[in-house]
């Protein structure tokens, strides 16, 4: 099976201001040379602390940032593999129909000033013909009662929402283009518990419904099992191990995820670290990992480790890791 979104060594980094006066200027790479398949109809998941550069990998995805170097293909639909190119404005604004992005704050990404209405269909039927119109608004409502709302609701503004409801109001929106793949960036986090598990229930009857793929955000790896069929474990800008969701949490196999799940709230094991944010001001060489790992050695300082097949387990050609010391085939 193609891969309908393929990533190839993406780096992206951001200045950090110094100040008015100061002669150089430093970075934060938030990226260094990140590799990964999302395929049609699965859910990825994408687990890491704050800091490891997740959202910055799935704003990248969706080009509302562009990276400093790598490519990223696409899968059209019709067999045609396409490169990714900002610079193809008529391409991006397709791209971006089949490829939508749900942010985590639903306060922060709906106009407040806006009818729901008006948040559904604004941007589609700034795009389509005239013929197209009742297409548009039929698709509108669709992915309105989609989501639980009502009709009646066409009106109201957001302020009148709950903040679940916004969220709601956030993956209708989303779904008017009719799209292929959701990018959900920690979409869950801001919300009430009790809210929490309607909208990953939700989540999982609209990738049904519409037939979606997603990538699933989160730094709770709870969550992220629950949803993903396949999980990456993401660090210092970097994937350390990626695996079928049922397989890493039986086998995890890079010190870093062993930690993730030592530090999990439902297991009473102290975790042999304390988790802390990983972003860096270097491009790093070895391993991100390095300075927390209780497996290090020299070659994890100076050596970048390159994702490798590991053995074991039913699923192990899904199963690998980024790692000097793991044994593995």
């Amino acid at each position: 099976m193609k891969p309908l979104l393929n990533v190839e060594d993406l780096t992206k980094s951001f200045a950090l201001h110094a100040g008015l006066f100061s002669r150089t200027e430093e970075r934060v790479y938030a990226l260094n040379g990140v590799s990964l398949a999302l395929y049609p109809g699965e859910t990825y998941g994408l687990v890491g602390e704050s800091g490891s550069g997740k959202t910055t990998l799935a704003r990248t995805l969706v080009q509302l940032e562009h990276q400093d170097s790598g490519t990223l293909h696409y899968e059209r639909g019709d067999e045609t593999v396409w490169r990714v190119d900002p610079r193809d404005k008529a391409a991006l604004s397709a791209y971006r129909r089949d490829v939508r992005y749900v942010f985590q704050d639903p306060s922060s990404s709906l106009d407040p000033r806006m009818t729901v209405g008006n948040l559904l269909t604004v941007g589609t039927l700034k795009n389509v013909g005239r013929q197209d119109r009742s297409e548009a608004l039929k698709a509108a409502v669709e992915g309105l009662e989609a989501v639980g709302l009502r009709r009646t609701d066409w009106e109201r503004r957001p302020s009148e929402f709950s903040g679940g409801q916004r969220q709601r109001i956030a993956l209708a929106r989303a779904l008017v283009t009719r799209p292929r793949l959701l990018l959900c960036d920690e979409v869950v986090s801001a919300l009430d518990v009790s809210v929490r598990g309607q909208i990953l229930s939700l989540l999982l009857d609209l990738k049904e419904q519409f037939r979606l793929s997603m990538l699933f955000v989160a730094h709770d790896l709870d969550v992220v099992m629950y949803m993903a069929d396949r999980v990456g474990v993401f660090y210092g800008g970097m994937l350390m191990e990626e695996a079928d969701a049922v397989e890493l949490a039986s086998n995890p196999r890079h010190p870093y995820t062993q930690l993730l799940f030592s530090s999990a709230p439902s297991v009473s094991a102290a975790p042999p670290v304390s988790p802390v944010a990983s972003s860096s001001k270097v491009l790093t060489k070895g391993c991100p990992f390095a300075n927390r790992c209780p497996l290090v050695a020299e070659v994890c300082r100076t050596t970048k480790p390159l994702m490798r097949m590991l053995s074991g387990g039913p699923s192990r050609r899904l199963h690998r890791a980024a790692c000097h010391n793991i044994i593995g085939s």
